[in-house]
């Protein structure tokens, strides 16, 4: 079988989907380093955007909300990751049982539905219970769409694990347990780790979902970012989208390199 760069035109497809896909982000990462207040017109090179970040009039807003972003996305990458975990084991070791198909659907349904929805229904919900929106709103409804992302690298890694090391533990007298903690889930940690960083990122990076159940004066900062930019772009704004991309391409290649480990650890 062919593989694909024998297909007439398939390199220049995807050069040129790359290109419409990652042109922008390099011309905001490389203006966040102009000189310049303009960030049409090149003044040399600089980090004086960066340290503005940290030292200019926006700093104390900026550090709020980079503050709520860092505790709701550890909060929820970790709850999300533990109620992943126990999926996971239920549906990978738990055999058949009622309701299977429609529990997996319903696990990964917040990937399937569009993220507005999503994002109306949780407002709705919020409403309807008397819940005041918030800090406590956007952890609950983060928690909620990061399960999935942090379900499938556990459940693949998980799949991959033979049962004949927990018949081995229990064949020693090991309580089920203690053959959870001492032999699955060690076994199991690639994909853990691996769930858990995306999650973290997935809830960091979140705008739609945070920006409807957020409520007023709770700022995130990709709903800081969107809140200036509607005041007009600015050199500063380059610069705290540049330092979030670095940390979104660091945990994207750190839960990666994770799934690699977990991959040659089970070959």
């Amino acid at each position: 079988m062919k593989g694909v760069r024998h297909y007439p035109g398939f390199l220049a497809l995807a050069v040129g989907c790359l290109v419409i896909l990652y042109a922008p982000l390099a011309v905001v990462a490389a203006y966040s380093f102009n000189d310049s207040a303009s960030i049409t017109q090149w003044g040399g090179f600089s980090w004086r955007w960066y340290v503005d970040v940290f030292t200019g009039p926006e700093a104390e807003r900026f550090g709020a909300a980079a503050w709520n972003s860092l505790t709701i996305a550890v909060l929820a990458a970790t709850a999300s990751t533990a109620i992943a975990v126990a999926a996971a084991v239920a549906m990978v070791r738990g055999g058949q049982f009622r309701g299977r198909t429609a529990t997996y659907a319903l696990i990964n349904l917040p990937l399937m539905v569009p993220e507005i929805v999503t994002a109306v229904a949780a407002l709705i919900f919020f409403t309807m219970v008397g819940i005041t929106t918030g800090y406590l709103t956007i952890l609950i409804a983060h928690i909620t769409f990061c399960i999935p992302f942090a379900f499938l690298p556990i459940a693949a890694r998980l799949s991959g694990i033979e049962e004949v090391y927990e018949q081995a533990a229990r064949d020693l007298y090991a309580t089920r347990a203690q053959a959870f903690w001492l032999i699955l889930l060690p076994l199991m940690m690639p994909g853990v780790i691996s769930g858990y960083l995306l999650a973290f990122i997935i809830s960091l990076d979140d705008f739609i979902i945070t920006n409807f159940v957020k409520g007023a004066g709770m700022e995130t900062l990709p709903t800081a970012i969107f809140g200036s930019v509607k005041q007009g772009i600015k050199p500063n704004i380059m610069a705290i989208s540049t330092m979030m991309l670095a940390v979104s391409v660091l945990f994207v290649t750190l839960s990666y390199i994770a799934n690699r480990i977990g991959q040659k650890t089970r070959t």
